[in-house]
């Protein structure tokens, strides 16, 4: 499976394809590139997340394949309908796909292209919520002030 590394504001992170899509996106400690060039994908999402990054892009344009199965498959379109710089509660997001909000929050736990797939626009009503990737409620936060999408953070 094609893989490649970006240094980002919020650590290295390693993409990876397969069958033509980004399968998952997730942190490392590794400092060094693997020895295959980057194919032509990667280096797209490597451009766009750069750019998302530099506040230049506000809607990743990549073929995605996150695995998961029925529900956490609606829950990762309804996360990509939230717009840039905004957010949506578990219950609201529970509402619109007729579930609960507990559910919602285990598929938003499980998102395997986080950032892209942007999990860290779902929050609970009393708060935050959480966050699975790295660096946890920290890596949220800075997401959403780097959209401008949590006003009392800035």
């Amino acid at each position: 499976m094609p893989e490649t590394l970006i240094s980002s504001p919020f650590g290295i992170l390693r993409l990876h394809e397969a069958g033509g899509a980004i399968t998952a996106l997730s942190w490392t400690n590794q400092l060094r590139q693997t020895p295959e060039p980057p194919t032509p994908l990667l280096t797209e999402a490597v451009s766009q997340l750069s750019a998302y990054f530099a506040g230049k892009l506000t809607r990743f344009d990549l073929p995605l394949d996150p695995k998961g199965g029925d529900l956490n498959q609606a829950v990762f379109r309804a996360m990509l309908d939230i717009p840039f710089g905004e957010t949506r509660t578990y219950g609201e997001i529970a509402r619109q796909l007729g579930t609960a909000a507990q559910p919602v929050g285990q598929a938003c736990g499980a998102n395997p292209i986080p950032i892209i797939i942007p999990c860290h626009r779902i929050l609970s009503a009393q708060g935050l919520g959480g966050y699975s990737g790295s660096g946890g409620l920290e890596t949220k936060i800075a997401l959403l002030k780097l959209e401008g999408s949590f006003p009392f953070l800035l």
